[in-house]
C-alpha cells in the first residue's frame, strides 16, 4: 500500500520545526523529508540534516532538470523538496512529511490530492514577534520584512485540511499526533490496509448442508 504523504506549514516563528521534530519522536511511522535550500547555512545548523544547502547556480541546476518535487522561491532564497526524497518512500508504503512553506504545499497537494495538510498558526501577534526575535539573528529592518511575509503566509490557512493554534506547545502536538492517527483509519486507507479482512468478514455465510 502507498504511504500517505504530510505537509506541515507555517509562518516563521510559529513553532513548526519544534512541533514536528516533537511530533516525530512519537510517530515511528512517519519519516521526515530534508529540504533543499540556497540560503546560507546559520549558527547551529548541520547540512543535511537540517537542510541540504546548495548554491543559487546548483538549486537552479536542479530545477531545470526537473530534480524537485516541488519548489518555491521564499524570502529571496530557493527551497525544494527532491522527488527522490520523497517517491521512493511513498512507493514502498511509508508515511513521509514534509516540512514546507505555502507555495510547496499549493504545488504538492496539485499533485498528489491525497495529501494530507496541516497548518500551524501562532497564539498572537505579540507571541510571533517575541519567538522571532528570541533567534537573534537579523536586524530590525529583517525582522520587519519578515513579520511582513509572517503575515502574507497566514493569510493562506485557509488552504489546509487541519489548523493547530501553537499556544501550549504539548496540546499542539498531540493535535498533531491525532491528526495523523485519524488520518490512517479514513476509509479508503483501512480498505487497502485491511482487504483481506474485510472481505472474510462480508464473506456470505455457507448454505447448511
Amino acid at each position: 500500500m502507498r504511504g500517505t504523504l504530510y505537509i506541515v506549514a507555517a509562518p516563521s516563528g510559529a513553532g513548526k520545526s519544534s512541533l514536528v521534530n516533537a511530533t516525530l519522536a512519537r510517530d515511528a511511522q512517519i519519516s521526515l523529508s530534508i529540504s533543499f535550500t540556497s540560503r546560507a547555512m546559520r549558527p547551529g545548523e548541520e547540512n543535511g540534516k537540517h537542510y541540504h544547502f546548495v548554491s543559487a547556480a546548483e538549486f537552479e541546476r536542479m530545477i531545470g532538470e526537473g530534480d524537485f518535487f516541488e519548489h518555491a522561491l521564499v524570502h529571496g532564497d530557493w527551497k525544494g523538496t527532491a522527488r527522490q526524497s520523497v517517491e521512493p518512500q511513498l512507493a514502498a508504503g511509508k508515511d513521509v512529511l514534509l516540512e514546507i512553506d505555502w507555495q510547496g504545499a499549493r504545488q504538492v497537494r496539485a499533485k498528489v490530492p491525497g495529501a494530507v495538510s496541516v497548518f500551524i498558526l501562532p497564539p498572537s501577534r505579540q507571541a510571533l514577534d517575541e519567538r522571532m526575535r528570541k533567534r537573534g539573528q537579523d536586524s530590525e529592518a529583517v525582522m520587519a520584512q519578515r513579520l511582513a511575509a509572517a503575515r502574507e503566509e497566514m493569510l493562506h490557512y485557509d488552504e489546509f485540511d487541519y489548523v493547530i493554534v501553537n499556544e501550549d506547545f504539548d496540546t499542539a502536538v498531540d493535535e498533531m499526533c491525532s491528526i495523523f492517527a485519524a488520518s490512517r483509519l479514513r476509509l479508503a486507507a483501512q480498505q487497502r490496509r485491511h482487504a483481506a479482512l474485510i472481505g472474510s468478514l462480508l464473506e456470505p455465510e455457507a448454505a447448511p448442508q
